[in-house]
Formats: C-alpha cells, sequence, structure tokens
C-alpha cells in the first residue's frame, strides 16, 4: 500500500475543532459522550470484522489516534494541526472501497471531522454535462449533497479522458474549489483501478497534491473469499454446508492465476450466494420442507445450480 498523510504547517483557528466536535455530536442526535463513544467503538469493530484489509483498518486506527492526541495538545495550551482527509483508493471492483467510505464518514462524523457522515456516491454522467457551464452546475450540486459527508467518486479518472477541450476537466476544477471552500466539512475520495488512478493523478499534478492519503485495496486471496462467504451468509441466517464451502473453494481455483481472484472479487462472492440463496428457495418449496436447519442451510447443490444461472 502506497499511503502518504500530510498535515498542513498552518495552525488552526483557536478551538476550531473543538467547536465543530461540539457543534456536530450534539446535532439532533441527543447522545451523550459515553453513547458517542459507544457507537464510534461499535463503527470500529464494524470495520475491524470486515475480512482482509489489514492496512487500511490501521490506518483508521491511526486517524482516530492522531484526533485524541491533537484534542489533548489543545486542551493543553499546545498548537495543533488540521487533519486533511482528501484520499485516492486504488483497487479492482469488489475489494471494499465503497464498504469501507461508507463506514469512514460514520466514523469521521463520530470524531467530528463532518457534520452527517453519509456518503454520496457519484460517477462520471453525475458531474459532467452535455453545454458550456452545465457540468459546473451539476458538480456542484453534488458537492451541496454530500455537504457534511463523503463524495465518492468510482472510476474517477474518466474525467480526464476526453482532453483538455472535455468538460471533465471542468469538473475536476470545480471539485478543488470545493476542496477548499469547504474543507472543514467535506471529504472527496477518488476511486478507480490502480493503473488508471495513478496515470489520472500524474495528468493533474495540482490534484494529486491535494490528497495525501493514497490507499490500495489488494485482490482477496481466495480463502479470504471463501470467508467472506462464510461470513455472507452467516449475517444473513444461512450457512454453509461443508459441501457448499468447499464447492465455493473449487470454483475460485478453478478462475484463479498466480493466487488471486481475476473476476470480481467479494462483489462475485455476494452475487454467488444470493444466486444460491435463489436456488435454495426453489428446492425447498418443491420438497416441502421448512425445518429451521433446513431454512439455513445451503448445499452444494443449491452452489452448482447458481453456478450455471
Amino acid at each position: 500500500m502506497t499511503r502518504r498523510v500530510s498535515f498542513p504547517g498552518s495552525v488552526t483557528r483557536p478551538g476550531r475543532y473543538q467547536l465543530q466536535a461540539e457543534t456536530r455530536a450534539g446535532s439532533g442526535k441527543g447522545l451523550s459522550p459515553d453513547q458517542e463513544r459507544e457507537n464510534l467503538g461499535d463503527l470500529m469493530s464494524e470495520l475491524n470484522s470486515l475480512i482482509g484489509l489489514g492496512k487500511v483498518k490501521k490506518l483508521v486506527g491511526e486517524i482516530k489516534d492522531y484526533i485524541t492526541i491533537q484534542q489533548q495538545r489543545r486542551d493543553m495550551g499546545l498548537l495543533a494541526e488540521p487533519l486533511v482527509l482528501h484520499m485516492v483508493f486504488k483497487g479492482n471492483p469488489g475489494t471494499g472501497k465503497t464498504t469501507v467510505a461508507r463506514i469512514l464518514g460514520k466514523a469521521f462524523a463520530r470524531m467530528g471531522l463532518l457534520s452527517k457522515g453519509h456518503l454520496t456516491e457519484v460517477e462520471r454522467a453525475d458531474l459532467v454535462g452535455e453545454y458550456i457551464g452545465h457540468t459546473a452546475l451539476k458538480t456542484r450540486e453534488m458537492v451541496k449533497k454530500a455537504l457534511g459527508g463523503i463524495l465518492f467518486i468510482d472510476e474517477a479518472y474518466s474525467l480526464a479522458r476526453g482532453g483538455e477541450k472535455d468538460f471533465g476537466k471542468e469538473a475536476i476544477d470545480t471539485l478543488v474549489k470545493a476542496m477548499e471552500d469547504h474543507k472543514d466539512d467535506f471529504v472527496l475520495i477518488l476511486a478507480g483501478y490502480r493503473g488508471e488512478m495513478e496515470a489520472f493523478l500524474r495528468s493533474n499534478p495540482g490534484l494529486k497534491s491535494r490528497f495525501p492519503i493514497h490507499i490500495e485495496f489488494p485482490d482477496y486471496k481466495i480463502e479470504e473469499l471463501v470467508d467472506i462467504a462464510e461470513l455472507i451468509t452467516r449475517n444473513r441466517q444461512y450457512r454453509l454446508t461443508p459441501g457448499a464451502r468447499e464447492k465455493i473453494r473449487e470454483l475460485l481455483y478453478e478462475n484463479a492465476g498466480s493466487g488471486e481472484l481475476v473476476m470480481g472479487n467479494a462483489r462475485y462472492i455476494r452475487n454467488l450466494v444470493e444466486a444460491a440463496i435463489r436456488k435454495q428457495a426453489v428446492r425447498l418449496a418443491k420438497a416441502k420442507v421448512t425445518t429451521r436447519e433446513a431454512l439455513m442451510a445451503l448445499e452444494r447443490q443449491d452452489i452448482i445450480e447458481a453456478l450455471e444461472k
């Protein structure tokens, strides 16, 4: 993972983050400090429960500790620095980028860094218009919708594919301005394939410097994907029989190269499990079986028929 965390040298305005945290913690939620900490703990537990993503989890822990220490420095009359949280997520589809962004938004809200913590997902079509001036308007509308939370742009490199005359450049310029205008209550995350994102950032050095945190999301290993299948079924109150689990493992090894999955990562597993659940429903309806055990069990045959679909 390539990660660069930079903290600008300028000193925060007196009490800036303290005021933000106090205002946001009390913004209609009615939660006590103990409840706030408990909910942040729940979010961290949710993040830590995800399969893999060890370096991502470590980074979030670092940010959490940094905020705590900066508040302690402020309480002791020491200088405290602002934290720039705009990020670049690099990785293939299905590697957890959107899931992590959603958890980060909620966690940052609990930390007092964002007022709402919601995630707004957009792509090129949501930002780029069809005539001069239209793009800036559309982009500002998306930024406005995301204020207080995270604006997550998937396949962000598509904004630069049309060259200098393409309206995508106007979207980029508008986003850069928004990052400065709303730096106290807005986080921008650009996401996409690793190679394309690196090329995109090299094409615009001014843009690259504004994203101090770069996180790489590696493809899941086969055994991690099997564990993800187990987790998905368990969260939906199903369970994989040993035969079903082994069938999934066989499938992954058949379709993988060099120990890495090449066909969709966790997204593929989720779709497979959902298809298997539907096949199980058909099987049980025909057999007229309604025991608790039968209703929970996904059999090897369910996986096989899901694959055929």
